[in-house]
């Protein structure tokens, strides 16, 4: 996938950086575990510390040191999020700050003006999102006005790559900029076909499969992925929103998804969860407390290569920042190698075998 800062090698994880920042770690950090792409988040950008400030530092790359491609969603999970702050019109959603309280709205032309100031290689277009399971009824609404947001978002779009008709006050820091579609519909089928067909009506860069893991089963997942990603245009990235643990990166790979993106990894590093090639394993355990080995001896991160698991323990058990700061460097390196071998073994054609091997070898179950 070529963009404006770079190449990404498909299929991508993409570490969640919410604030311009992925936690715990550094760029530099980022850039020797081979990260090409990150994440940043429309929502708390424009909060703190403003899509202006951004824009006037020369975009988001410049603002926080990333010379490498950046995707922003839309900040319609972050509204999402916010059941008992916020109200969804057809105008877009009315919420308040969980900063301080203020009123905001988001529109379809608002978060796209924002994107524009970012400056990110990768815009979203804003949807709406609601919880799982959802009668079809509410589907049905929140996608049809999810596919007329989307058109909104795609004119205004167009109207910023015309320098002529740029809306005053709106600056463009990345014209190379692209912009991708949502695709919802809940656990609805039909849904999903009839959102993929007015979303990719539209006409976007690429697409996007949004409302999962917002709390259905792995298994219901992965047959909506099923159904949706071979409807998507096979000459464009396909990215799942959102997910997930790494059997849900392989299964959705399998199923024809190319792009992926969670906080799991990093949020779990931090809260002593570190992920093997067996599965989890919670480092605060006491049964930690005099294990010599790495986390995972079958990795080839920093970490394993030169800490223990009662090394890794101690520090949490202590509380000192360093010990999310080498969990997370771990995590990121897991999931970051799936990445890599998952690439490698489709250009060999063996990505069944590895397939297989994964699910024979990787447990959800915690390694306690």
């Amino acid at each position: 996938m070529e963009t404006a800062h770079g190449t990404v090698q498909t299929p991508a994880f993409m570490p969640v950086g919410t604030q311009g920042a992925v936690k715990a770690i550094t760029h530099r950090d980022l850039e020797d575990l081979g990260a090409e792409i990150i994440l940043g988040n429309t929502y708390h950008l424009y909060l703190k510390p403003g899509d202006s400030l951004i824009a006037k530092a020369g975009g988001l790359h410049r603002f926080i040191g990333w010379n490498r491609p950046i995707l922003t969603d839309s900040g319609g999970y972050q509204v999402f999020s916010l059941a008992a702050r916020r109200r969804i019109t057809e105008e877009g959603a009315e919420f308040r700050s969980h900063i301080d309280g203020s009123l905001h709205l988001l529109t379809s032309e608002s978060t796209t003006d924002i994107q524009a100031q970012l400056g990110s290689d990768i815009a979203m277009v804003f949807d709406e999102c609601i919880a799982t399971p959802a009668p079809e009824e509410a589907a049905r609404e929140a996608m049809e006005r999810s596919v007329r947001w989307a058109s909104r978002a795609r004119k205004r779009w167009l109207e910023l790559q015309d320098v002529a008709s740029t809306p005053a006050g709106v600056i463009v820091t990345n014209p190379g900029q692209a912009q991708f579609g949502i695709i919802q519909g809940g656990t609805h089928k039909h849904l999903r076909t009839e959102s993929v067909q007015a979303t990719v009506g539209i006409g976007f860069e690429a697409y996007a499969i949004g409302g999962l893991s917002v709390g259905e089963d792995a298994g219901v997942m992965y047959d909506v992925v099923e159904h949706t990603a071979p409807q998507l245009p096979a000459d464009r990235p396909r990215y799942l929103m959102g997910s997930g643990m790494p059997d849900d990166l392989v299964e959705s790979v399998a199923r024809g998804v190319d792009l992926f993106d969670c906080v799991l990894p990093t949020r779990n590093a931090r809260n002593g969860q570190l992920l093997t090639r067996s599965g989890p394993l919670v480092i605060k355990n006491a049964r930690y407390a005099e294990d010599l080995q790495p986390p995972d001896p079958d990795c080839g991160c920093y970490t394993c290569r030169r800490h223990s698991r009662a090394y890794l323990r101690h520090l949490y058990i202590s509380g000192e920042m360093t010990g999310a700061t080498l969990a997370t460097v771990h995590n990121l390196y897991f999931y970051l190698d799936i990445m890599a071998r998952i690439r490698q073994a489709i250009m060999f054609n063996t990505f069944e075998r590895l397939r297989q091997e994964f699910r024979q070898t990787f447990s959800r179950r915690l390694q306690y």
